[in-house]
């Protein structure tokens, strides 16, 4: 196997991956980041309504209003310290990546524009607050661009195509990771004395999800596979409003700028829900409120969808019945939300400035993942012990700063925000770092199992497992679920994975791009993480954020303040979970503010 040598080696190259690989050579390492993807194509560039900074250009607003809300819409299991690094931080990222070349929307006086989101706040949860800097809605696309266009101004080095399969460890440090290229199928080694993951979520364990056929959930299965522990998996964002069927997102943006949830009846429904902020409460809440209308026999023509209505003349109705002075008309419309109106027109056959958009919930995003602390440090355990040299930002990992439910926004702002630290630290960190030898069976093991998948002559195919997966998580494992469903789900997950250990097969056995055989070790990952998933579900008996439990429908702050951390144990044959639930959620803003100690959550 070949072996490249540097001194931080990046896994990913979304914004969490590049913010890293910036900071991190601009702190004097040399850097690789390896992609299984070319960088502009990397999920980040998915994300629509924009990045949430106290920036106050277009209303009062401070950093500890947006740690409140941050706090306040993970339902209080976010650690208040993240909370808080992630508000601070987030106004010094956006004016950076102003000066980086990021081309954000104006106001009239040429100041950042700004547009509401939902859950966030002014003055502790008083009235919305324009909080969301915003690139029409390509923000994510934007952000992207300005990064990697920065980067290879810093002349770092990329791997583009390079999917990390592997993680190699000795004495309880990371010394560096094992990856395909592509293009050859050959194994190659990368050698460092630091390694940050930023790999992105895991979206496709559920079948209707706005996530990218990559998002796969390589590195925290890699991470996992190799003795370090999940946090929170339990909770796993639906986004409210994915085109039906297809699960395509549709921006939070879109009520950001006046659109209004309606059911079968013509009703503007969350009035019921969340009668102070409506259509623009915390994501977890509207999906919930989706599930009960259609439940209830309120959608669409009787099926499992609702409208989500931008149209002028319905938007300047409700702005008038609310007394608010704005009004918008088509053009404005087609200048604030130009890719949403493209995808609805070219997938649906509808103009949303004349017709209501087709929605339903759509899996979206990942809470937990690889814990870190707010140093972006990787922990080993609940006691919080560090993984020397390892670290990960962005949404494989869990600060936990989203806690229960992520606010819309606040992914971007994690990824630069951490990202950014991630790559400071680790560049600190190799400064004083000896090198450490490779182990003498690295990459043996991977390639051991690449070779299993390869020589496999069963029945199935693993895109028919991959499907079963999906539909067994989206029944059993989504926006509510039992302890009933929850454990059908278990079981329907490890029979598949006994048959992907023994029964399936792939067609392709060539060695350049060959998707048929990468395919189906993403498998293996997705099976993995929707395990650990479902188990912490399981356990977790109260409902909370995302995780919501018809058996436990109450939030029960006296047992459950607490992050779940769950270790796959035995062999890769045959794996055993353990589950740790000693680590409890920091509350140290709330030991100085009383309006930060946990309560209902209404909105």
């Amino acid at each position: 196997m070949q072996i490249h040598k540097h001194e931080v080696i990046i896994v990913g190259a979304g914004g969490a991956g590049l913010m890293a690989a910036l900071y991190a050579s601009k702190n004097g390492a040399d850097v690789a980041v390896v992609s299984k993807l070319y960088p502009t194509r990397s999920h980040t560039g998915a994300a629509q309504g924009g990045i949430g900074a106290a920036l106050g250009n277009l209303d009062e607003d401070q950093p500890i209003y947006h740690a409140y809300d941050t706090v306040k819409g993970g339902d209080y299991l976010a650690d208040q310290n993240a909370a808080l690094v992630l508000a601070e931080g987030a106004v010094e990222a956006v004016i950076e990546l102003e000066h980086m070349g990021l081309p954000f929307d104006r106001t009239p006086d040429g100041k950042i524009s700004q547009r509401r989101f939902g859950g966030h706040t002014r003055a502790f949860g008083k009235e919305l607050v324009r909080r969301a800097c915003h690139a029409a809605d390509r923000t994510g696309h934007m952000i992207l661009q300005t990064l990697y266009q920065n980067c290879i101004k810093q002349n770092v080095n990329f791997f583009d195509e390079f999917q990390v399969v592997d993680l190699i460890l000795r004495d309880g440090a990371a010394v560096g990771v094992v990856a395909v290229q592509l293009a050859t199928g050959d194994f190659h080694i990368f050698h460092g004395k630091a390694i940050i993951f930023a790999s992105g979520g895991w979206g496709r364990c559920w079948s209707v999800t706005s996530n990218a056929h990559s998002m796969t959930g390589d590195g925290a299965a890699i991470a996992l596979r190799r003795g370090i522990p999940m946090e929170d998996m339990e909770f796993f964002q639906f986004h409210p409003t994915g085109i039906y069927k297809m699960g395509i997102l549709i921006t939070e943006g879109v009520r950001g700028e006046g659109g209004v949830l309606i059911n079968n009846k013509g009703e503007r429904f969350m009035e019921r829900y969340a009668p102070s902020v409506k259509d623009l409460a915390s994501r977890d809440v509207v999906s919930r409120a989706i599930y009960d209308e259609i439940k209830a026999g309120n959608g669409i023509k009787g099926k499992d969808y609702v409208y989500l209505d931008v149209r002028p003349e319905t938007v300047n109705r409700y702005f008038a019945e609310e007394g608010r002075k704005e009004r918008i008309d088509a053009a404005t419309v087609e200048k604030k939300l130009p890719d949403i109106l493209d995808f609805c027109r070219t997938y649906l056959g509808i103009d949303p400035v004349r017709e209501p958009m087709p929605i339903q919930p759509t899996a979206h995003y990942a809470m937990g993942g690889i814990p870190t602390n707010v140093d972006a440090e990787v922990l080993a355990d609940a006691a919080g012990t560090v993984v020397r040299g390892l670290y990960a930002a962005g949404e494989t990992a869990c600060v936990s700063v989203h806690g229960a439910n992520r606010l819309g926004t606040n992914s971007l702002v994690d990824l630069i925000v951490f990202g950014r630290i991630s790559g400071i630290k680790a560049a600190q960190y190799v400064k004083t770092a000896e090198w450490q030898e490779l182990p003498a069976d690295a990459g043996k093991e991977i390639q051991a199992e690449f070779k299993r998948i390869r020589a496999s002559k069963g029945k199935t195919k693993p895109y028919e497992l991959r499907k079963a997966m999906q539909h067994t998580m989206m029944d059993n494992v989504g926006v509510y679920r039992t302890d009933a469903t929850i454990s059908k789900a278990i079981e329907d997950l490890k029979e598949l994975r006994h048959r992907f250990l023994t029964d399936i097969s792939i067609d392709d056995q060539g060695n350049r791009f060959n998707t048929d055989l990468m395919e189906a070790w993403e498998l293996g990952c997705l099976l993995d993480l929707a395990t650990v998933t479902a188990l912490s579900a399981r356990n977790r008996t109260e409902s909370r954020g995302a995780h919501s439990r018809d058996d436990y429908p109450q939030r029960d702050d006296a047992n459950w303040m607490v992050h779940t951390f769950i270790h796959q144990e035995g062999s890769a044959q045959e794996p055993s979970y353990r589950i740790d639930t000693s680590r409890k959620v920091d509350t140290s803003l709330a030991e100085k503010d009383e309006r930060f100690v946990a309560k209902k959550r209404v909105y």
